[in-house]
């Protein structure tokens, strides 16, 4: 799950992500080495590579993005799309897949009991270092832990290289379903120089959940 922290983030985060690429291409591809997998406050899995590959042209972007642990017992396949328009706002669709479900979570189950798919409608809106984004949930799926209608709101703000963001939902994001602050904290980044033509963007955040009431310290190396 992701994006923003899309991010850790949406992205936020759905996870960020800091993508290599050739400035002429429209493709981008990289992948982050996080210390712990936090989407909106909640602890998915311990050290994880999370691989992202996308293709952007005029506003349009669609790709996927994913996340898996080293012994392979939290892995995450999503594909998304979205569109950007130049005054800020963005709007996009989420489709979330976990294969390392138990008893099954077939990728071509669409059924409202054993589905396993989550599909998520995305808006977001940035303007002078201010962002807020809303998530919704529109299907019932009972494989991948869903009722459907599970809602997410993020605001953030970032200044130089530090984001303050603080997030809020139910369904998912939420211990007993109730709409609830999940998710408040700052991310700082910066980059490491390896030689003197290569860096490495690493990024560490801070996070507590005032619903689980669980803090997190997590790191983020970027390639």
């Amino acid at each position: 799950m992701k994006k923003r922290l899309f991010y850790v983030v949406a992205a936020l985060v759905m996870g960020t992500s800091v993508f290599a690429q050739e400035p002429e291409s429209k493709w981008t591809t990289g992948a982050d080495v996080v210390s712990s997998y936090v989407w909106r406050g909640l602890y998915l899995s311990g050290v994880s590579v999370q691989p992202a590959v996308s293709f952007s042209t005029n506003g349009f972007t669609i790709g996927g993005w994913g996340s898996a642990n080293f012994n392979g017992s939290s892995l995450e396949a999503d594909l998304f799309a979205s569109y950007a328009f130049d005054f800020g706002l963005s709007l996009g669709l989420t489709d979330y897949y976990f294969p390392s479900i138990e008893d099954g979570n077939d990728y071509f189950e669409y059924s409202k009991e054993a589905g396993s798919h989550i599909f998520e409608l995305n808006a977001g809106y940035e303007v002078s270092g201010f962002s807020v984004s809303a998530n919704y949930v529109f299907n019932e799926a009972g494989g991948a832990g869903s009722a459907g209608g599970d809602k997410y709101f993020e605001l953030g703000y970032t200044y130089k290289n530090v984001n303050f963001f603080v997030g809020a939902g139910d369904g998912l994001q939420s211990s007993d379903g109730e709409f609830k602050i999940t998710n408040i904290g700052l991310s700082a980044s910066k980059e490491i120089e390896i030689t003197p033509s290569f860096t490495v963007p690493l990024t560490g955040s801070v996070i507590l959940n005032p619903d689980t009431k669980k803090f997190f310290l997590v790191a983020a190396v970027s390639f």
